[in-house]
C-alpha cells in the first residue's frame, strides 16, 4: 500500500490519483477503439474522455463533500488537495452527463455513445478501485479472518478505531478496530467483478445489439457488482438494513432492466413495422 508516491515541490502525486489516470487512459483506449470500429473520427473519443473525466471528477468530490459535509467545512482545503474523497456514482453522473452533451456537440445518437464508453465505465472503474486498495482511501471492507483479508496501516484516511469499523446493533457501525485486525480487501472483490463486467460487454459489442443495450446491461450488472460487494463495506446502513451505495445500486439494476426489456421490444417489433409499411 502506497497511498503518496513522490512530492514534487509542493505538489503530492498520489497512488489513487495515478490509478484514475490510468482508467482514463485506458477507457480512452477503448473508446478510440470502437470509433475506429464504427467510422467515427477517433477525435470523438477524446472529446468524450476529456470532458467526462473534468466533469465526472468535479461531481464524485462534490457527492463526497455533500455526504461528509462537516469533515470538509473543518479542513476547507480538502474539498480540493485531498488524496481522497470521490465518491463512484457523483463521478458516474457527471460522466454520463458530460457524454450526453458531447454527444450532441458532435451529432451522435446518445445511445450509439453510451454503448462505446459502457465497456470504458467498467474497466476503468475497476483501475480505480486498484487505486482506492494502494491508498487506503476507506474503501475496505468488515473485519475479516478469511486468509486473503488485509491490514492497511498506511492507509490515507488512518487506520484506527474511526476507520475499522464493524457492523453493531440495529446495523449501527461501531468500532472493530484492535491490534492485528484486518478486514475484507473490497476494492479487489470490487475491481474483478468490473473487470469480468468489462469482458463481456466487450464480448457482446460486435452481437447487433440494438442501440443502448451494452448501457443497459452494465447498468444491471455493475449495480448487482456493487450490491452485493457493498455487504462487507463500511457504510452506513440508511433503510431496511442496505446502505446508500445499495439503494443506488437497486435503481440502476431496475432502470437497466426496464430499459433492456423495452428495447427489446422496440426491436422485436420493427421487423413487423417494416413489413408493414412493404
Amino acid at each position: 500500500m502506497i497511498p503518496v508516491l513522490c512530492h514534487i515541490g509542493p505538489l503530492t502525486v498520489y497512488s489513487y490519483g495515478l490509478m484514475m489516470a490510468l482508467g482514463f487512459l485506458t477507457a480512452d483506449w477503448v473508446v478510440t477503439a470502437e470509433c475506429h470500429r464504427r467510422g467515427i473520427t477517433p477525435d470523438y473519443a477524446s472529446s468524450l474522455i476529456v470532458w467526462a473525466a473534468i466533469v465526472g471528477i468535479a461531481c464524485s468530490r462534490l457527492l463526497d463533500i455533500f455526504n461528509n459535509f462537516s469533515s470538509y467545512i473543518a479542513d476547507p482545503k480538502s474539498m480540493i488537495f485531498s488524496g481522497s474523497g470521490f465518491v463512484w456514482y457523483g463521478g458516474m453522473i457527471g460522466g454520463i452527463v458530460a457524454v450526453y452533451l458531447v454527444s450532441r456537440r458532435y451529432g451522435i445518437p446518445f445511445l450509439q455513445t453510451a454503448d462505446m464508453a459502457a465497456p470504458a465505465l467498467a474497466i476503468g472503474q475497476a483501475i480505480g478501485r486498484i487505486g482506492c486498495l494502494l491508498s487506503g482511501d476507506g474503501d475496505w471492507g468488515l473485519p475479516s479472518t478469511l486468509p486473503w483479508a488485509m491490514a492497511f496501516p498506511k492507509a490515507i484516511v488512518g487506520w484506527n478505531s474511526e476507520t475499522v469499523l464493524k457492523l453493531g446493533p440495529n446495523d449501527t457501525l461501531v468500532s472493530g478496530y484492535f491490534p492485528g485486525v484486518r478486514v475484507h480487501p473490497t476494492p479487489i472483490y470490487e475491481a474483478i467483478l468490473y473487470t469480468g463486467v468489462f469482458l463481456l460487454l466487450w464480448q457482446l459489442r460486435k452481437k447487433g445489439l440494438a442501440d443502448g443495450r451494452l448501457l443497459y446491461l452494465y447498468l444491471i450488472l455493475a449495480g448487482a457488482s456493487r450490491f452485493m460487494v457493498e455487504f462487507l463495506r463500511v457504510n452506513p446502513r440508511v433503510f431496511e438494513g442496505l446502505s446508500e451505495a445499495q439503494l443506488i445500486a437497486v435503481a440502476m439494476m431496475l432502470v437497466g432492466a426496464v430499459a433492456w426489456w423495452l428495447s427489446g421490444e422496440k426491436q422485436a417489433h420493427a421487423p413487423a413495422k417494416e413489413a408493414a409499411r412493404a
